[in-house]
Order: structure tokens, then C-alpha cells, then sequence
């Protein structure tokens, strides 16, 4: 699965507000490397389970000082187009229609600045995988 495939153009229909961050979540194949067809529910649990997405927004207060308004000393830690890890079961999450297949969703997920955990290289992010716990 490409990059393009993985993260398809679409409108969220949403805006990061504050100190929030937008992310696109990583879209799940619908069959395997070797051509096995996922069932629903192995669909869902990973969907469920990811933590790899591309940030689509950054509100106006992301990454400053939440009192004084001013930046943090190290900067934004990232702006719209990076891929980033976050934790499973942070934030808020919510789905749309895929543009071309209004059967399948595109699952977005808007936290805080501070809940991200590290930028992925674009190289990396089809080689990541979820894992049930």
C-alpha cells in the first residue's frame, strides 16, 4: 500500500482548534500482503488499534505556552503533512466517508499537542503494525 493509498485526500470537515492537533489515521488494507481477504472484524480491531496518522491541522495555540501564548523553546514539533506516532486511546476519534467508496471510512483522531509521541519518517509508515494487547 502506497503512501497516497494509505492516507487518501479528504475533507474532514473539520479544523484543529486551540492547542490540538488533527490527524488523519492510517487506512487498513482490505486484504493482506499475501492476498488474504481481512474479515471485518480483524478490519475493525485494527483500526481500533492504530497509532500511526498524518496531521492534517494544528490549531492556533499548539505548541505555545498555554498562559503567556508564547512558543515553546523547542518550536512546533510538527506541521501539516508530517506522520506521527500517538497513543491508542488518546483523544478524540471519528470517521468519514472515503470519498470514492462511501462503504469504507477514513478514521481521524484530534488530541493535544503534547500526546504526540514522535514523528515517523514517511519511509517507515507501511512498515509499522498495530498489536492487540
Amino acid at each position: 500500500m502506497t503512501l497516497e493509498e494509505a492516507f487518501p485526500e479528504v475533507d474532514s470537515g473539520v479544523e484543529a482548534l486551540g492547542g490540538r492537533v488533527l490527524l488523519q489515521l492510517k487506512l487498513i488494507p482490505k486484504s493482506s500482503k499475501g492476498g488474504i481477504i481481512l474479515v471485518d472484524e480483524t478490519k475493525d480491531t485494527e483500526r481500533v488499534q492504530s497509532v500511526v496518522g498524518k496531521v492534517v491541522s494544528v490549531g492556533p495555540l499548539a505548541f505555545m505556552n498555554r498562559e503567556t501564548a508564547q512558543p515553546w523553546i523547542e518550536g512546533s514539533w510538527v506541521v501539516p503533512g508530517d506522520f506521527v506516532r500517538t497513543p491508542r486511546w488518546s483523544g478524540d476519534r471519528f470517521s468519514v466517508p472515503h470519498p470514492s467508496n462511501e462503504n469504507e471510512l477514513i478514521d481521524f483522531q484530534i488530541l493535544n499537542d503534547y500526546e504526540l509521541w514522535c514523528k515517523v519518517k514517511p519511509e517507515v509508515v507501511n512498515k509499522m503494525k498495530a498489536f492487540v494487547l
